[in-house]
């Protein structure tokens, strides 16, 4: 692919709102946690152990367990103790449920979906 047609690709799949760009380049940057995130939104009230988070997600826990880590660290999610299991949550910051309302609400448009994804996967590289 030429240089100019790359440049022209990604001026077109730049072209979202600046914070939904940088919530799925920085935080949603993957498939899993695209999974995770919508899982949590459509179900806010849940808190639930990693193996049972994977299970939901129809994921393995090993490739859940790190991406929760980051969602975590990324503040999206909220990790708690429950005696020595670890439990998962969506986090309870308004600002942070009203990002991930925006993203999931955003994932309804095809053309939206379509440059997530390309994000992604350039991500992936």
């Amino acid at each position: 692919m030429a240089a100019n047609q790359d440049d022209f690709t990604a001026r077109l799949m730049d072209d979202m709102d600046p914070d939904l760009l940088d919530f799925v380049k920085t935080k949603v940057n993957s498939f899993i946690k695209w999974d995770l995130v919508r899982f949590f939104y459509e179900n806010p009230n849940t808190t639930d152990t990693v193996e049972n988070i994977a299970k939901y997600a129809g994921r393995p826990v090993a490739s859940v367990e790190p991406e929760l880590s980051e969602l975590v660290a990324d503040q999206i999610m909220k990790k708690s103790l429950l005696g020595n299991t670890s439990i998962y949550s969506l986090s309870a910051d308004e600002s942070m449920r009203n990002l991930v309302e925006k993203f999931i609400t955003a994932c309804e448009d095809r053309h939206f979906r379509v440059k997530a994804v390309y994000h992604i996967i350039r991500g992936m590289r």
